[in-house]
């Protein structure tokens, strides 16, 4: 039987310990190298990766260019987390708490830097217009409040149950029946929600739908951590349908397939930085540079 943890009175790190992700993880801030960041060709670089808050960019973006915004245009390029590319000095000018995505918009002078992928949706919202961003005061609260639930609740799904589900070095009981009932009291609240709402703001598909599907959706699929069975996420009826009603949008297709370096290989297109990149992958043209 293992012994009861007794925490010390000063908490020391222990490099290497953490599961899969230690060798990424550390308790300061600040660049680990000098490496500046690319720059293309676009008004908009995107920085980032595939993982659920890195689509919720892309799948914006997808959506803007989707209703005519040419302004809207951009380079994605790969940041790989794995590797510790986002402790790069340049990364860490866009975006000091080193997480991606992170976006840096060259239209003005000087430039605008945005982290954090709800703030980076709202900033691209009102960069066109207000798209998918109700101006209606009860429609926009409703969206806003919906874009931050799922700010809040986010960590409780990735980096609670997600990490000890599937990621930490050994199972802990306590730990995943604690974040299995708060991501099932999760899905339960949005279903709830959409038995009576098509969209997560109405009848109006929003920056709010945008955050969310990333990571509930792609749970509610059976994607996200190969959890499906295990949380019963075919119970969630109304998330069900909501969910494979966006998944069918164009623009959400697109922006799934951006930065991400894993699945199914023709669901993959490391980067972005030409509509014409989804019919020739990037992946493609790097290999062929090499």
């Amino acid at each position: 039987m293992t012994e009861p943890y007794t925490p010390p009175k000063v908490w020391t790190w222990k490099q290497g310990s953490g599961g899969r992700f230690a060798n990424i993880n550390r308790p300061i801030a600040g660049p680990t190298h000098d490496k500046d960041l690319p720059v293309g060709k676009h008004p908009l670089q995107l920085y980032s990766l595939g993982t659920p808050n890195g689509v919720k960019v892309t799948v914006m973006l997808e959506e803007l260019l989707a209703l005519g915004h040419t302004g809207a245009e951009y380079d994605a390029w790969l940041i790989n987390i794995g590797e510790g590319a986002q402790f790069s000095s340049g990364f860490v000018d866009v975006n000091p708490n080193s997480k991606i995505p992170a976006l840096f918009d060259r239209s003005v002078d000087p430039g605008i830097r945005v982290f954090e992928s709800g703030a980076i949706l709202v900033y691209l919202s009102e960069k066109f217009g207000g798209a998918f961003l109700p101006t209606e005061p009860r429609k926009r609260a409703e969206t806003l409040s919906w874009l931050f639930w799922q700010m809040g609740s986010a960590p409780f799904l990735g980096g609670g149950f997600g990490h000890f589900y599937a990621y930490a070095p050994e199972k802990i009981e306590y730990a995943i029946d604690r974040y299995a009932m708060e991501t099932k009291r999760q899905m339960d609240v949005l279903d709830r929600h959409l038995a009576a709402n098509e969209y997560m703001a109405g009848e109006e598909y929003t920056i709010a739908d945008m955050a969310i599907w990333p990571w509930y959706g792609s749970l509610a699929l059976g994607v996200l951590y190969g959890a499906g069975e295990f949380l019963e996420v075919e119970s969630y009826r109304n998330v069900q349908r909501w969910t494979k009603q966006i998944a069918e949008r164009p623009g959400a297709k697109r922006g799934r397939m951006v930065n991400r370096t894993f699945g199914d290989p023709a669901s993959q297109l490391w980067e972005r930085h030409d509509a014409s990149d989804f019919d020739t992958k990037t992946q493609d043209k790097l290999a062929a540079k090499a």
